[in-house]
């Protein structure tokens, strides 16, 4: 069945066995959502035409009289026919509501020594809406705030993912390293930030990550990855490291290179490599890397997530000495000072 979107006029099929968010979430047409269980009332929309399965919802949240007046919860509705619906989409960070939520440590994984996976929970009845590349705060208790990114696409929001690295000294990342062993309960606020995918672009992508600034290209990449973006617009991973070490999951970008040949690449580049690494790779800065491979960036979109030195060393260079148009550079800039930890992903 198909479902058309007022007044865009997006369509995309539903399955039976979907429901209409489920449906545009596959079809890469994000629609507000909230809880998807039908208790918070903020994918509610519009029915112009065809009818729904109303699926399990919350009297208090959709009363009669607005059935009546053919309004839905489209993370609950499941569709009859083909259907009109009018509902507000969701293409810019602006449009998403920034929320205060509870969440618990799910897990903590270490897989070197200094970098941290932790995946968090939110409640039953809730689920963050973001885009992929976005972060969120972690509100302390002091009043002062720790922002990581997540690295997880937005159809795979079950469990939150962070990529958080120990800044020695760091109020947040020192507990976590020293004394957090999961379950704890902690409160956070986003989603924050305009580092997502630009998908109404068709140029080809360049992604330049340094260190754990890997996590929000991570989302971005599998959100792409999800909706096949990249067999219209190609994709470069390069991701830049001290050492061989510091790549905390390498096999997971090479897994995306060998499922997608051609239109998926990853290059890893140590600045550091130690004589144990017996590194066959690239060595150097990883955007001088991009500058080596690439003679022209006019026609390109870049990413780039990581320190403030490779941040802005790669704005100068890409724009000043290969082309690439000021606006076609999207960077998160993450800072390491262990009093603030401002920006540690």
């Amino acid at each position: 069945m198909q479902i058309t979107i007022k007044p865009s006029d997006h369509a995309f099929p539903c399955d039976a066995d979907e429901t209409v968010l489920q449906a545009a979430m596959r079809a890469d047409l994000m629609i507000p959502y909230g809880c998807r269980n039908g208790a918070c009332g903020t994918c509610k929309g519009k029915i112009i035409d065809g009818d729904v399965d109303y699926g399990a919802y919350q009297r208090s949240t959709l009363s009669d009289d607005e059935k009546r007046q053919g309004l839905a919860l489209f993370c609950c509705a499941k569709p009859l026919t083909e259907l009109v619906i009018e509902v507000r989409e969701v293409r810019r960070a602006g449009d998403i509501q920034i929320r205060r939520l509870p969440c618990r440590i799910e897990s903590i994984d270490k897989p070197t020594f200094d970098v941290a996976i932790v995946k968090i929970k939110l409640p039953a009845n809730e689920r963050l809406q973001f885009l992929a590349g976005q972060y969120i705060d972690f509100l302390l208790k002091d009043g002062k705030r720790r922002s990581f990114s997540l690295a997880t696409p937005p159809h795979a929001d079950e469990l939150l993912e962070l990529h958080i690295r120990h800044v020695p000294g760091g109020l947040f990342s020192d507990a976590l390293f020293t004394q957090y062993k999961g379950r704890e309960i902690l409160r956070f606020e986003g989603p924050l930030g305009t580092f997502y995918l630009r998908e109404e672009s068709d140029k080809p992508i360049i992604f330049v990550a340094g260190g754990t600034g890997f996590a929000p290209i991570k989302g971005i990449i599998l959100h792409a990855l999800h909706h096949d973006i990249q067999l219209t617009r190609p994709m470069v991973l390069y991701w830049g490291v001290r050492s061989k070490q510091d790549l905390y999951l390498p096999d997971l970008p090479k897994r995306w290179q060998s499922e997608n040949p051609g239109p998926f690449t990853y290059i890893p580049v140590l600045s550091e490599p130690k004589p144990e690494d017996a590194w066959p790779g690239r060595i150097g800065f990883v955007h001088q890397a991009v500058l080596s491979d690439f003679s022209d960036l006019s026609g390109y979109n870049v990413y780039a997530c990581g320190g403030p030195a490779m941040i802005d060393a790669a704005k100068r260079d890409f724009t000043t000495l290969r082309g690439l148009p000021p606006d076609a550079f999207f960077a998160d800039s993450f800072t390491y000072a262990a009093e603030s930890e401002a920006r540690t992903t």
